[in-house]
């Protein structure tokens, strides 16, 4: 191992001795100098992770919460210097986390946060205006073979808990009660300056993915039961979720 991996090592395992060769410039001892230095990019570390998903952090309570990101970081050296970026599989980890097998749907809401920081980061897009997208649709030769652009935001989630309940549960200084053990899907989507999560049915859910694995009007209205089409593309218009639509070319 280099002394770099190593340093770096010892620098998220509070258990690894002081790297050897260390010096202070003045003349301070090298162990208590690196002991500061660990403890402030550990805890650096977890207050990024407690901004990153702060329903999480609300639902254990804070000394939990400590405690299961401190054993996160020791094994997940950041990847990126862009803090907003770490924690990508927090989820991920929280899921095989056993202390936290008690409160089942915490990793789903780990996903959903971790939507909405994407959805907050994500690329701009300027959407299509409402009258446009209505004239398009209104246009029974077209309608069938439209390719629809969703803005780079959107984002969906499928869990067996009600993930969006309990997040919006959080959002208010005390957080009011909730029934956590219904499914529910979630669409995130950055609406100007704002990050908006709802919950939308299994039908809206199935036809917004198929849209955007670029399948066109027609085969996602295809691939979707019990979609209540017109409901749903209002939805997706009065949020401003639509960039373009774009006619998918036929082969003769």
């Amino acid at each position: 191992m280099s002394d770099q991996c190593t340093f770096a090592a010892a620098l998220l395992d509070p258990r690894k001795a002081c790297p050897s060769g260390l010096l202070s410039a003045n003349g301070a001892d090298p162990q208590s100098r690196f002991a500061v230095y660990r403890n402030n990019v550990l805890s650096s570390l977890i207050n990024a992770l407690a901004d990153n998903y702060p329903v999480v952090a609300q639902l254990v309570g804070e000394e939990f919460f400590r405690g299961m990101a401190g054993v996160y970081v020791q094994s997940a050296p950041p990847r990126s210097p862009v803090m907003n970026d770490y924690g990508d599989d927090f989820a991920g980890f929280i899921e095989h986390f056993e202390p936290a097998a008690s409160v089942p749907y915490l990793a789903d809401v780990a996903r959903l946060e971790r939507l909405h920081v994407q959805a907050w980061h994500a690329a701009d897009a300027e959407p299509m205006a409402a009258e446009r997208i209505v004239e398009v649709l209104s246009s029974a030769t077209q309608t069938k073979h439209l390719k629809i652009g969703l803005h780079p935001s959107l984002r969906l989630l499928h869990s067996p808990f009600a993930v969006v309940t309990i997040w919006a549960a959080h959002q208010h200084e005390t957080p009011v009660p909730f029934e956590a053990f219904s499914a529910q899907n979630a669409l995130v989507l950055r609406n100007g300056l704002e990050v908006q999560v709802f919950a939308i049915n299994h039908a809206a859910h199935g036809f917004i993915t198929a849209l955007q694995q670029g399948l066109s009007l027609a085969a996602a209205i295809e691939a979707s039961i019990d979609l209540d089409l017109e409901q749903t593309l209002a939805g997706l218009i009065r949020h401003s979720a639509i960039t373009y639509l774009l006619a998918e070319q036929v082969s003769p």
